[in-house]
């Protein structure tokens, strides 16, 4: 092991001002002879420094046999890092997203490692991982942070590269000293070049062990792999992390990392810009390959890269990425083959969920139920199971939109009769306790009463479609304050009486009422959609109020909209719309919140719209708060960031100008300042035409508050936690969000029970709509 640091080679400037010195006050009493001999030293100590003072990468021209090559680099030895540490400057370095070395500062740091490692650690060192380079290894690091501003968690990072390095060293010595230009091995001197840094005995023990069999015969293979690449690398010393820089730089994109296969086309790309047709064909592969392959079906854990490429692949390996990569850092998991007795299990499962619901379209249709074909039959087969005999419910509406209107008992029972009379077909006899709505038009008008609206039939019976009773839930015997107004005296005499708890066991048992499935509305969808065209590419379109984002539209949802819902992967803006959709029509419209919560449509208020379109984001979102500037109101704006499709919330309150920022990864507004100037001048501009006045020194005095909310802990889950946030804020009815979150939600991380519930409120919403 060495005992020296990061040795500079010191510069024979003795002897030049000793010179200088008897010259400067005229002693010449040194003969012409000694003065030419002193010269020459002089001379030749420059020109030793000047050589030492170059870059390390020798190119020479070769020499026969084992003459030392003309070496035209010196030793790298890194002087400016050197100066800046001794004025105690602490160089910054950058890093990618995926953890690479990039620039500024990046070609800096490797060079210095090479440096160091080349100086610390032996050239017979074979074993990185060898327990008695931990000192070594230990001092590179310390050396390191002396010179430049990194943090502790880089440290594996940077001595992984240190060993490439030095196994990269010793490649070099091999290669250019060690053999001829035939391959022939030569015992070759030690290269004076190197003296400083390789003693004579480890240059010995270092030729030695290229001379044996094992060594030549790894290196024959490893020679015949890498002489004739099919697809050879064409951007040198620069790296995938740094070629990844320069061309996110040189299109000013906003995205922050690229494919994988854009990344290895571009570093096949020579100096004159053409692209090899073999390379063209891979790319293309890819492109086939990345439209086709469904993440939740797939079951091969390669990536799309090595699958276009169809060759043997190393565990762990990351292709089209470069150095520094890996699984774990880009969070790929490999997919574990389910034996044949898991796949014989799933098998069963799906066999008992389709003969359950098999039973459940059986009890619906002698309860009366309309039959009808597949194609027609979503009122009944899709519906939540009504228990036979007497059931809390709540009762909705479609028309204008969809929303709940009011309370009641629905009455199940076989050959049930209204006021003597048969049944509207598809219908249920209810009875009515509550009227959330009392202007709202009966679905079937009662004709022995004559009721035509809602509040005229408080404690009768009418009739209401299957499809718009919601069972499950029982009636309040008192208002309460969330229900916002509905008073005690619109309640029926019989929803007044308090129930006894023993009693409502028994009326359970009675009625035979089950415990809500937690998945059920999901395989419902799952199975219903197997039934459309849906999988061929057709969309259906969910009706958007223009109340909702302030403006009217339909929203397009695909196959690929509906399996993010079902197999619980990265959420669209299409899945983010239409429960925002849910929101409004089952929260907001019935607790009259929308007088204080409002949204803002993500597609027009993304990041990339931000960059590329900042006057039309400026347009809109001015327009949505100047619509409501007699009253505070929050608004909701969830905020996809356009890298990997991570979302976030940002609730802003343009009356107090205050911005709530809600992150799941915990990161700060800082990390997107194009979004937090946007939103700066936004607010500003409303102040404006508010005809406000601020002094200037309170001008840039808008808040923003980071809010501790509960932390996702993979990379699929931002969209379900953005839609929580919504959610929660509204059941709150508050348009202030504590820095800590709220009291009653407050928690580490949403439990999956909880990222269900979104899922299964967004599928039987959407079964609700009828669109499909």
């Amino acid at each position: 092991m060495r005992s020296s640091s990061l040795l500079l080679p010191k510069p024979p400037f003795l002897i030049p001002a000793f010179i200088t010195h008897f010259v400067h006050h005229r002693l010449y009493f040194f003969d012409s002879l000694v003065l030419g001999q002193l010269i020459l030293l002089c001379v030749r100590a420059v020109d030793s420094f000047v050589m030492a003072s170059n870059e390390d990468h020798p190119h020479g021209d070769e020499t026969v046999g084992g003459a030392e090559r003309e070496i035209k680099r010196g030793i790298t030895v890194m002087k400016k890092v050197i100066r800046d540490r001794d004025r105690g400057v602490l160089i910054k370095v950058h890093w990618n997203e995926g953890g690479q070395l990039i620039e500024p500062n990046g070609s800096t740091l490797t060079s210095f490692i090479g440096a160091l490692v080349r100086n610390e650690v032996p050239i017979t060192c074979d074993n990185w991982r060898n327990k008695q380079l931990n000192e070594a290894k230990d001092k590179i690091w310390s050396e390191i942070k002396r010179c430049f501003d990194i943090e502790e968690n880089r440290r594996d990072h940077c001595l992984k590269l240190a060993g490439k390095l030095l196994r990269g060293f010793r490649t070099f010595l091999s290669t250019t000293f060690l053999r001829d230009t035939e391959g022939t091995f030569v015992d070759a001197e030690l290269p004076s070049k190197y003296a400083s840094l390789i003693s004579p005995k480890e240059w010995e023990t270092f030729k030695s062990k290229r001379k044996t069999q094992e060594f030549k015969s790894v290196s024959e293979t490893n020679r015949q792999r890498a002489s004739s690449p099919a697809y050879p690398y064409r951007k040198g010393r620069v790296g995938y992390g740094r070629l990844e820089q320069s061309i996110l730089t040189k299109e000013n994109s906003s995205e922050t990392s690229l494919p994988a296969h854009v990344l290895w086309k571009e570093a096949r790309v020579g100096k004159d810009g053409k692209i090899k047709e073999d390379v063209q064909q891979i790319f293309e592969k890819c492109e086939t390959l990345s439209q086709s392959i469904v993440p939740y079906e797939d079951t091969d854990c390669r990536s799309i890269l090595s699958r276009a490429l169809d060759v043997p692949e190393y565990s762990g390996r990351v292709r089209g990425k470069g150095f520094g990569i890996t699984q774990k850092s880009l969070n790929i998991k490999k997919q574990k083959t389910p034996s044949n007795k898991e796949l014989q299990q799933t098998l069963e499962a799906l066999k008992a969920e389709v003969l359950e619901l098999r039973k459940e379209r059986e009890r619906d249709r002698a309860a009366g139920f309309k039959d009808t074909s597949d194609k027609d039959s979503i009122n009944c087969n899709f519906q939540p199971t009504i228990p036979e005999g007497i059931s809390p419910c709540h009762l909705y509406l479609a028309r204008p939109t969809y929303r709940m209107v009011g309370k009641g008992k629905v009455h199940n029972n076989l050959g049930e009769l209204l006021h003597t009379k048969p049944l509207p077909t598809g219908s249920l006899k209810v009875s009515v306790d509550i009227a959330l709505e009392k202007d709202a038009l009966l679905p079937h008008p009662d004709d022995v009463s004559d009721a035509t609206l809602l509040g005229d039939a408080i404690g009768s019976f009418v009739a209401w479609p299957t499809d718009l009773i919601i069972v499950g839930y029982e009636t309040p015997t008192k208002s309460k304050a969330k229900d916002k107004g509905i008073a005690r005296e619109i309640e029926s005499v019989a929803s007044q009486k308090e129930i006894p708890v023993a009693k409502k066991t028994e009326i359970s048992k009675r009625t035979g009422a089950k415990k809500k499935n937690p998945s059920k509305y999901r395989a419902c969808l799952h199975t219903y959609l197997e039934t459309t065209d849906i999988s061929d590419g057709c969309v259906r379109l969910i009706p958007m109020d223009g109340a909702i984002f302030g403006f009217e539209y339909a929203e397009p949802l695909g196959k690929e909209d509906f399996d993010q819902i079902l197999y619980h992967t990265q959420l669209s803006v299409g899945v983010i719309n239409t429960y925002m959709r849910y929101l409004y029509d089952k929260l907001m419209g019935p607790r009259g919140l929308e007088q204080r919560f409002s949204f803002l449509n993500p597609m027009k208020t993304n990041l990339t719209e931000m960059i590329r379109k900042p006057d039309e984001v400026r347009t809109y979102v001015v327009e949505r708060f100047m619509a409501d500037t007699d009253r505070e109101k929050l608004f909701f704006l969830p905020f996809n960031t356009g890298d990997s499709g991570h979302w976030l919330l940002v609730a802003i309150n343009p009356f107090k100008e205050i911005v709530y920022y809600l992150d799941s990864l915990h990161n700060d507004w800082t990390t997107y300042p194009a979004m937090k100037t946007i939103v700066d001048t936004i607010i500003k501009t409303v102040r404006a035409q508010r005809k406000i006045q601020v002094p200037k020194r309170k001008a840039n005095n808008i808040t923003w508050n980071r809010v501790e909310c509960p932390r996702q802990r993979n990379n699929i889950d931002c969209g379900y936690y953005t839609l929580r946030f919504m959610k929660e804020t509204l059941l709150m009815d508050r348009t202030d969000i504590p820095s800590d979150y709220f009291d009653e939600y407050r928690c580490a991380y949403y439990s999956k029970d909880q990222l269900d519930e979104i899922k299964e409120e967004l599928c039987q919403f959407i079964i609700e709509l009828q669109v499909l």
